[in-house]
């Protein structure tokens, strides 16, 4: 029997999802892998709902550590830089918006207020500020959730054929212009 620690369960239940995807993530498969017994992650995880949560958790890591901010930073070209690499992040692992789709960001709530206050001194009014956040977040995670989910299906007769990423940068670039429609009303 093998002795793991939580990094070790959170990296093989990540290596696990981008096999199996998210509906055969399962503590058992799971366990089996580690060549451990089933409650035995119980010792890490007290339900799956926690391991799927540190499982998002890690899964954004490659988005947590990107640089924040700087005062003089364009906040149009940060907005969508930040929007992007939260999309590219999404995408590394498979069912990555399922994955994260609910998680509450606990560890990047200090990265999420920096955010919110660089906006804000650029001259975006706190409020609309969030909700850009916010639309944006959930902009991301629908577009990667379709984007996971397709199957290589066509758009019904008479609607354009669009790439993911081409119908993203659209949706980004309106979501964009109606925040610095806000900031040209207010300034």
């Amino acid at each position: 029997m093998t002795k793991v620690n939580r990094e070790a369960v959170v990296s093989e239940a990540l290596a696990l999802l981008d096999e199996v995807g998210l509906d055969a993530v399962s503590t058992r498969r799971l366990a089996a892998r580690l060549n451990v017994e089933q409650p035995s992650l119980y010792w890490h995880f007290r339900t799956k709902k926690d391991l799927l949560a540190a499982m998002a958790q890690a899964a954004m890591e490659p988005h947590a550590t990107q640089p924040l901010p700087e005062q003089g930073d364009d906040w149009r070209e940060w907005f969508l830089d930040n929007t992007r690499s939260f999309r590219r992040t999404l995408l590394m692992r498979r069912d990555g918006a399922r994955l994260h789709a609910g998680s509450t960001p606990v560890n990047d709530l200090d990265r999420i207020r920096r955010k919110m206050e660089f906006l804000v001194a650029a001259g975006v009014p706190e409020r609309d500020a969030g909700m850009a956040l916010l639309a944006a977040g959930r902009f991301t995670v629908g577009s990667v959730l379709e984007e996971q989910a397709d199957v290589g299906g066509q758009p019904p007769d008479g609607l354009p054929v669009i790439s993911h990423e081409s119908a993203f940068e659209e949706g980004l670039a309106l979501i964009l212009n109606g925040l610095a429609s806000v900031v040209a009303r207010e300034g």
